[in-house]
């Protein structure tokens, strides 16, 4: 039997650090008016999680591409990335809600332009077949369904300490989704079978 001394001093391994950053965003979740059960928490989350994602893949581009001389060019613009805005400090409140929910408004740099899923909604590349194109589609019906301001950047600020630039992390991100699938499924009742993961 493991004594609780040295159950504490055990180093915390990167699944369960992943697994209680997305516990705690899951369980702040709870607390917000706007999302009614797994069914509404489960989408809100994943689409989060996926820009988070999205960032840490892109500054993997840009650094490669500086090793490499060559110019990269980001798939999101300024001041549309994770790192502009979700990590950003000095940018909470309604005016983070209303960058993210509303078609125009204020971005983090203090000009006036298309709020973040909007601008999501309306990324094309010329062959229509890149990423870009993806993430419009990904993102064509998605809606910020968090009510409160404070509780939507305490999500942003939990996800911000994952780091989805370790493939381990990543890997293990797949697994903890396809629990949450499941969960998505059993609370869906007859539902269901739409959130069966496939295989």
């Amino acid at each position: 039997m493991v004594s609780k001394k040295n159950k504490i001093n055990q180093p915390i391994t990167t699944a369960q650090k992943l697994g209680s950053v997305v516990k705690s965003a899951r369980d702040i979740m709870r607390t917000d008016k706007g999302l009614n059960g797994e069914l509404d928490r489960l989408p809100q989350l994943t689409w989060i999680m996926f820009l988070k994602l999205l960032d840490d893949s892109e500054k993997l581009h840009e650094v490669e591409a500086e090793l490499e001389g060559i110019s990269y060019k980001p798939t999101i613009q300024p001041p549309y990335r994770w790192r502009d805005w979700a990590a950003n400090e000095n940018f909470t409140g309604d005016r983070l809600k209303s960058f993210i929910n509303n078609d125009e408004g204020i971005l983090p740099d203090g000009t006036k332009g298309a709020g973040l899923l909007a601008y999501l909604r309306n990324l094309k590349s010329k062959t229509g077949r890149d990423r870009a194109d993806v993430i419009a589609k990904v993102f064509k019906d998605v809606t910020n369904r968090m009510i409160s301001e404070t509780l939507l950047w305490d999500v942003l600020s939990k996800v911000n300490d994952i780091h989805f630039d370790k493939s381990e992390e990543v890997n293990l991100l797949s697994t903890l989704y396809e629990s949450m699938l499941k969960e998505m499924r059993d609370a869906a009742g007859d539902s269901g079978k739409f959130y069966t993961p496939v295989r």
